[in-house]
């Protein structure tokens, strides 16, 4: 019967810091940790950084990885490794620090259809003094507005009715000169396909599939009364 005294469990063990280094690193950094001597105690530490990185070869792609290494090989330590390392040893707070949240920016845009970005746009073309500037703005508004109701309607909005509602936004501040040009997306497959009905008659594949069946019978008949077809 197999001995099971020596045999250990994972319930058993201690907690695997890094799982990408496996158990054996952590066991190579728990012995270093007992060697008394200094300079020792610190080129194993080396051996051990080079054996951590070439079993993390992707950590190779980060800029000065060998410093993520060290802080890894620290990590596993709990942060009690005392060695020459090359780099500064972590400080075990800062590492286990919660990130502050980030601040959302909460903004209600007055005109759902267009955007908060238009109404930024539109406030620094109020604020331009230059007016060759400020009439290149209005046009480059009207253009954004029309093409915002291209995609969401189906029939393109004239420019009218652009011009109507920029002066409303902008108090009558802001006139485009330029007729916006749009590209009107068209999306009435459905009708095209309904319309396109009968102007190309659709083909006979009738009389095709009964020549193939007529050919699979005659060719029963000739295997039948043994005549050969070439």
């Amino acid at each position: 019967m197999q001995n099971t005294e020596n045999m250990e469990y994972n319930t058993t063990r201690n907690h695997l810091t890094i799982r990408e280094y496996g158990r054996h690193i952590q066991k190579m950094v728990e012995y270093i940790m007992t060697i008394e001597d200094r300079e020792k105690r610190t080129r194993n530490a080396f051996a051990v950084i080079e054996l951590m990185g070439f079993l993390n070869p992707q950590l190779k792609n980060i800029e000065d990885y060998k410093h993520k290494l060290w802080d890894h090989l620290y990590l596993i330590s709990n942060f009690k490794l005392d060695v020459d390392g090359p780099y500064p040893k972590p400080d075990s707070e800062t590492y286990h620090a919660k990130p502050e949240a980030l601040s959302y920016p909460k903004r209600h845009p007055k005109y759902n259809h267009l955007g908060k970005n238009i109404e930024i746009i539109i406030d620094k073309a109020l604020k331009e003094s230059d007016a060759e500037k400020k009439q290149g703005f209005a046009n480059a508004i009207a253009y954004y507005m029309k093409l915002t109701y291209s995609n969401w309607h189906k029939e393109l909005v004239h420019d009218d009715n652009i011009q109507s509602e920029l002066s409303a936004i902008t108090g009558g501040e802001l006139e485009f000169n330029s007729r916006p040009f749009i590209k009107h997306r068209v999306d009435g497959s459905r009708e095209d396909f309904v319309s396109n009905i009968g102007k190309h008659p659709r083909k006979n594949f009738g009389q095709r599939n009964n020549r193939n069946n007529n050919n699979g019978r005659d060719n029963r008949n000739n295997r039948k009364f043994g005549k050969k077809r070439y």
